[in-house]
């Protein structure tokens, strides 16, 4: 340097629009030496975390409509089992059935119902009765599960 220069305060021309005071908060490196910093595409951003979202609330959504389709499939078994109960029940029984057992449900000639321990393939190639209903299994609450129909 000059001798002139040496202890002299340096005057020369500083732009204020180009300079700041925190350059921590500046969206770019403000050194040569700098990281890089590159702006985000907020709209990828944004448009990667949708899909995200509609994945995962559809698979949520599939799981809740398996649920409810399976509640409902118990529930009909549950009413099946109601309706069958309450027709056995106003049959005159002539045999004390036993839990776990199979019967099997016919409808007689005249309309009334009659359960028997005979399965329709036993009885050979003429049913004794109008119509097989169903073969149902006696639970322990005496409700009557529909085996088959």
């Amino acid at each position: 340097m000059k001798e002139q220069e040496i202890g002299k305060e340096f005057t020369g021309h500083i732009d204020k629009d180009k300079t700041t005071e925190t350059p921590g908060l500046l969206p770019y490196a403000h050194t040569v030496g700098g990281a890089v910093i590159k702006p985000e595409d907020e709209g990828r951003i944004k448009g990667n975390a949708i899909s995200a979202m509609k994945q995962q609330t559809e698979m949520q959504f599939l799981q809740i409509q398996e649920q409810v389709l399976l509640l409902q499939k118990q529930a009909q078994a549950i009413r099946e089992r109601m309706i069958f109960s309450e027709r056995i029940y106003k049959i005159e029984l002539r045999f004390d059935p036993i839990i776990g057992h199979l019967y099997h449900l016919y409808e007689k000639k005249d309309g009334s119902d009659t359960l028997s321990m005979v399965s329709p393939e036993q009885w050979g190639k003429k049913l004794p009765y109008q119509s097989y209903l169903a073969s149902l299994r006696l639970l322990a609450d005496h409700t009557w599960e529909v085996v088959s129909k």
